[in-house]
């Protein structure tokens, strides 16, 4: 995907088009309860067991404000260099909403919660993804709002079912000013966003249970031009059918307008088993939503230090500057980290942070290992990473846990066995049969040959059934001295350590 957008940026620097991209993004609050109700908040229940007598929207109930849900806003506003309003409001938007049944969505459309913040995102390009690309993208704003319900479709028996469960769970909408230009980027920044949220522990942002959900707008013009007509895809679930929906709405924009046809200011949904973007409705009349402000809830008012009311505490009311106080270390500040202290390369820890649970594994490895980091590092992503993906595993899955793979890499420092055979170790531990490394490598007979006579034998033996290739390296060909440690290793079972091989070839040469 990354070496398209290489090949995506040459296209876009000689062709007549620019695309421009901006998201709109909803993620869930990690909250016990909805935002404006007592009910439980669950990914998995019954259908309509978690329905409080406000979120079915029965006469005479009033909404009360989570403060979990505001505090969580706060943070995310905080992380992303927001500005925090301290008095915002709350409006009803209405529209023929099948699965909320008051008709209306409680939301932010006047004053939301925070303003103008920034999003920094890097992203690995090239062919061996060694090329680190960063980019910002300006925060519009973040508003608090409720989710709907959700319609279950039977078409067997021409039925559509209401499951009011998820109606009034707490969300926040993240609205990104249009400042990227193609899918990578897109998912690069969603991505960014997703690892700020879950370390604020202010979303779980897992997009496969719609705790995250991006509407990507999408338009593309003439350079110098006005901004072209958009489209907006809806509700993708994904990081990766983003960059496809994204770079697809793209071309077919390009094509439609450069085949003579024009673009419509439609909503379209992408089609992930045709990778392609479909239309849902069009949106070229006006939508008129009929804003109003929300009468049963008043200004929500926050304060900082400065303005906190005399004899009232943290828990009376939210604090800003309480909640910047306790910003954790945000994932820029991780990978800065990982670099200095462990010395790997800066792409290295992009991939140790987005991969869930891989960072944490790869510092318990090192803790428990006498290897350098910068070793331990290739074991963990290319060793390690790659046959879990080979297996469609995530490191909270692997069969292999750090203290076996620091075990592995023990023998391996200590020149107990050699790379090769730490690999076929490594493989087999992937199977999970509960041996350790050490039983593997006596079972399989794994052991570099550490008796010296032994392998001065060997080596003899190789450079008399080899007297070409000695009198080459004699001639002063050093380069062949590789293919006899070569040949040393396979009599071997490649069970010879080849550094101590080479010490006795070379004693031996030069005799």
């Amino acid at each position: 995907m990354h070496t398209n957008y290489m090949l995506f940026l040459l296209f876009f620097s000689v062709a007549p088009w620019r695309p421009v991209v901006g998201l709109e993004i909803h993620a869930q609050i990690n909250s016990n309860s909805k935002i404006f109700s007592g009910s439980q908040v669950q990914f998995i229940a019954p259908p309509n067991s978690l329905v409080s007598f406000f979120d079915a929207s029965l006469p005479g109930t009033l909404p009360v404000l989570n403060r979990r849900c505001v505090e969580a806003a706060v943070m995310t506003g905080l992380a992303l260099s927001c500005s925090i309003n301290k008095k915002s409001l709350f409006d009803r938007k209405h529209y023929f909403y099948a699965d909320l049944p008051a008709g209306y969505q409680i939301t932010q459309q006047r004053l939301p919660i925070a303003v103008n913040g920034n999003l920094s995102y890097t992203f690995c390009v090239g062919a061996k993804q060694s090329q680190l690309v960063t980019k910002n993208v300006r925060i519009k704003r973040i508003q608090l709002e409720q989710d709907s319900g959700k319609s279950l479709h039977n078409d067997a028996r021409s039925q559509t079912l209401i499951d009011l469960n998820r109606a009034g769970v707490g969300l926040m909408e993240v609205v990104m000013e249009p400042d990227m230009c193609c899918g990578v980027e897109a998912a690069a920044a969603v991505r960014e966003l997703q690892l700020i949220l879950q370390t604020l522990g202010s979303s779980q942002a897992i997009m496969a249970e719609g705790q995250l959900r991006v509407d990507a707008n999408v338009s593309v013009h003439h350079p110098g031009e006005p901004y072209g007509v958009r489209t907006e895809v809806k509700n993708i679930n994904s990081l990766r059918f983003l960059a496809k929906a994204v770079d697809y709405e793209i071309q077919r924009q390009i094509e439609e307008l450069e085949n003579g046809g024009t673009i419509l200011n439609e909503t379209r949904t992408f089609d992930y088993k045709l990778g392609c973007t479909i239309p849902m409705r069009d949106k070229e009349g006006k939508q008129d939503y009929r804003f109003m402000p929300e009468p049963n809830l008043p200004p929500l008012i926050l304060y900082d230090a400065k303005s906190l009311p005399a004899n009232i505490g943290d828990q009376q009311v939210v604090n800003i500057d309480w909640i910047q106080e306790r910003l954790p270390d945000l994932p820029s500040v991780k990978r800065v980290r990982l670099v200095e202290q462990y010395g790997i390369l800066p792409e290295h820890s992009f991939t140790l942070l987005n991969e869930d649970g891989l960072m944490e594994f790869f510092e318990d490895v090192v803790r428990e290992t006498q290897m350098n980091p910068k070793k331990v590092i290739g074991w963990v992503i290319s060793e390690l990473l790659g046959h879990l993906k080979q297996y469609d595993l995530t490191v909270k899955e692997s069969p292999v846990n750090s203290l076996s793979l620091a075990d592995l890499l023990n023998l391996l420092e200590r020149r107990v066995i050699s790379s090769s055979a730490a690999k076929q170790v490594l493989k087999e531990l992937c199977k999970g049969e509960g041996k350790t490394p050490l039983q593997m490598v006596k079972e399989k007979q794994l052991e570099l040959i550490q008796n010296q006579s032994e392998l001065d034998q060997i080596c003899q033996a190789v450079m008399e059934r080899h007297q070409e290739e000695v009198m080459e390296i004699k001639a002063g060909n050093r380069k062949v001295l590789n293919k006899l440690i070569g040949l040393v290793q396979r009599a071997t079972e490649r069970r010879a350590d080849p550094i101590l091989v080479k010490q006795i070839l070379e004693k031996k040469l030069s005799q």
